[in-house]
């Protein structure tokens, strides 16, 4: 049985394989790579990406990293395009066929009807005299020297290597194109990330009541608004604005201090100009100043008048945190 001191050791040098491989690759990275980056840039078609094995599922991933960042992409497995898939490809779009060794069946069997079609064909593979590289308008090397796999044969090296190039590939795209953040939130509407860059502290409001009270509204109003509302806090306004806050914490230090607090008002025992955030904010906004304040509520002002409170909840249920 393996220690666990050779299991760590085994991991390290296969994390310690593939960062070497990886940083290798750029000296492979050439004007012939900024010359494709610069045709997928301009063309008025997608880009179909395929590939056999483990280099199909790279394929997929590095489809998804285009779309996801504005460079319209298809999956095409390698065996499917030749058994009627290569009706898929239209007049303007680009192929990239992945492939270590460039020379599987598959792929040999692919490219001439690749050629014909006269679809440009990017390479991806780590072999420069495969037939797939010698029949490619541009090739993007992607030689490893020793896959990190001990007996030197499961693809793993290499196919880290073919997914770093489809993030180089990517990354420069979304540059040349100006890809924003809104353009990201857009791509991403259910996604956390999505959310951080478009979700807004109104669309948190309707999830609760608004608790409220006036000044002079005595402890066993201020108890039950809090009871009731169920956020833990309450706000006192006065002509719908702002002048303070109850929390529950507020109320126990209250009654530690005193025992009898018939005569007490909200007015007594809220606290003065309580942190407070814009209607129209960023909900991620609203995490980070909960965050500097550690606070778990937050009172929303729309132009100047109270209008609710959002939960450091409702921000973990959101995936904001």
């Amino acid at each position: 049985m393996s220690s666990k001191k050779s299991i760590v050791q085994l991991a390290k040098e296969t994390i310690a394989i593939e960062s070497s491989a990886i940083s290798k690759l750029a000296h492979f990275i050439d004007d012939t790579f900024a010359d494709a980056v610069e045709l997928i840039l301009n063309s008025k078609g997608r880009v179909i990406i395929t590939g056999i094995g483990k280099s199909a599922i790279i394929a997929n991933k590095i489809v998804a990293t285009l779309n996801s960042t504005g460079t319209p992409s298809v999956f095409m497995h390698a065996a499917d395009a030749i058994h009627g898939d290569l009706g898929l490809i239209l007049k303007d779009d680009i192929v990239i066929c992945i492939s270590k060794s460039g020379n599987t069946p598959e792929i040999k069997m692919l490219v001439p009807f690749l050629k014909s079609s006269k679809n440009t064909l990017i390479a991806i593979t780590g072999n420069k005299k495969s037939l797939l590289a010698e029949e490619a308008d541009f090739v993007f090397n992607s030689y490893v020297e020793k896959e990190a796999c001990p007996i030197n044969l499961a693809p793993t090296s290499s196919t880290t290597a073919q997914l770093v190039i489809g993030d180089a590939l990517a990354v420069c795209l979304l540059e040349l194109r100006g890809f924003s953040k809104d353009d990201f939130a857009k791509y991403h509407p259910g996604g956390a990330l999505g959310k951080k860059l478009f979700l807004r502290v109104r669309d948190l409001l309707a999830l609760h009541e608004i608790p409220d009270v006036r000044p002079d509204a005595s402890i066993r109003e201020v108890i039950i608004e809090i009871s009731e509302k169920r956020l833990g806090v309450t706000a006192v306004t006065e002509a719908e604005k702002i002048i303070g806050i109850i929390t529950d914490g507020d109320l126990r230090r209250m009654l530690s201090k005193t025992d009898d607090f018939s005569e007490l008002g909200a007015k007594d025992i809220m606290s003065i100009n309580p942190k407070s955030i814009s209607i129209d904010a960023m909900a991620i906004e609203a995490m980070e100043l909960m965050d500097k304040h550690e606070i778990s509520q937050l009172l929303v002002q729309d132009h100047g008048n109270y209008a609710g409170v959002i939960h450091i909840h409702d921000l973990i249920k959101e995936g904001i945190i």
